[in-house]
């Protein structure tokens, strides 16, 4: 395996984020990104945070399951559970070889927990199709289970070096105000946003890769959602939006994230006693973490429709064993 050259991840992804076609676009923006490679790229070779999933021996399996766990998760939540995973499961096969549902257990807090299913997933399919070594190719990373568009851009250009076009939501505000001149980019990723990507790629492969890393990073360090730092961004002299006078957002309300007394909520609490266990679960343990039954039943039922969940005989539950 190709051990990673200083990658990359800097913060939660945006799982639906950019196709990464490296080829340049027919007729793209009229817009060069060579102004911005060096400032942007000589301000992350000072500024970068030190974060394990960079590190060399973290290697392609490390960046991987790095960008699962970013995905709508601060690095300050993913860090203990990183190095807690990666100490378990330094491989793929070791992975592969548990029941998802230590997976899902070894998740712990950190949400959206059919993520852990997904990674299991995906580590069984390296394990029996590329002899347990992450694959580099786009292609190839894409057709495992549980891999979209940007985390195979993401794994093929943070782990491996490759020109791809990584688009999650710290880079997508970054190009929305310095080359697009609006606060906020859409709620959506846009085909107008994978184009202007594209374009802004540097063409040498290490270069892209490096690119991509560190507009990540600006993103997440700098150019952030609230209380901007332009004192302290390398492109602020040729940022759009602040050119402009910083114009307010006036798109369509930016999407909040709600979670107490939602089904989320109840979700988290039923498996959080699953997890717990060191064997199979009565439901009466379950009906006491939720005092609304109808909620408490939808949630579970969720839970088991997911695969998060088994069901047993005689009303027990388990975390899943295939």
């Amino acid at each position: 395996m190709t051990a990673p050259t200083k990658p990359s991840h800097t913060g939660p992804a945006d799982p639906a984020a950019a196709p990464p076609d490296t080829a340049a676009p027919a007729a793209g923006p009229a817009v060069s990104g060579e102004p911005l490679h060096s400032p942007v790229i000589d301000w992350f070779d000072e500024h970068a945070r030190d974060l394990p999933w960079r590190r060399p021996e973290a290697g392609a399996w490390g960046v991987m399951v790095s960008e699962f766990m970013l995905q709508q998760t601060p690095v300050s939540r993913v860090l203990p559970v990183y190095e807690q995973w990666m100490a378990r499961w330094p491989r793929p096969a070791d992975l592969a070889a548990e029941a998802p549902g230590e997976a899902v257990r070894a998740w712990g807090r950190l949400g959206y927990p059919r993520r852990a299913l997904r990674l299991h997933g995906a580590a069984a399919a390296i394990t029996e199709r590329h002899g347990g070594d992450v694959p580099s190719d786009h292609a190839q990373l894409l057709a495992l289970p549980g891999i979209g568009e940007y985390t195979a851009a993401a794994v093929a250009s943070f782990a491996y070096g490759r020109r791809h076009a990584v688009l999650d939501t710290n880079v997508r505000r970054v190009f929305a105000r310095a080359v697009t001149g609006v606060q906020y980019p859409p709620n959506a990723t846009t085909a107008a946003e994978r184009k202007l990507a594209r374009a802004l790629l540097p063409e040498d492969e290490a270069r892209a890769a490096r690119w991509a890393a560190a507009s990540m990073e600006l993103g997440a360090l700098v150019c952030t959602a609230r209380n901007e730092s332009c004192h302290r961004c390398p492109i602020a002299a040729q940022c759009a939006w602040r050119l402009a006078g910083k114009p307010a957002h006036d798109g369509p309300p930016r999407r909040g994230q709600t979670y107490a007394g939602t089904d989320r909520q109840v979700r988290g609490r039923l498996l959080a006693v699953l997890r717990e266990a060191h064997g199979p679960v009565p439901q009466a343990a379950l009906d006491r973490v939720w005092h609304e039954p109808v909620q408490r039943a939808r949630a579970l039922d969720g839970l088991v429709a997911d695969g998060l969940v088994e069901p047993l005989a005689d009303g027990m539950y388990r975390l899943p064993l295939s």
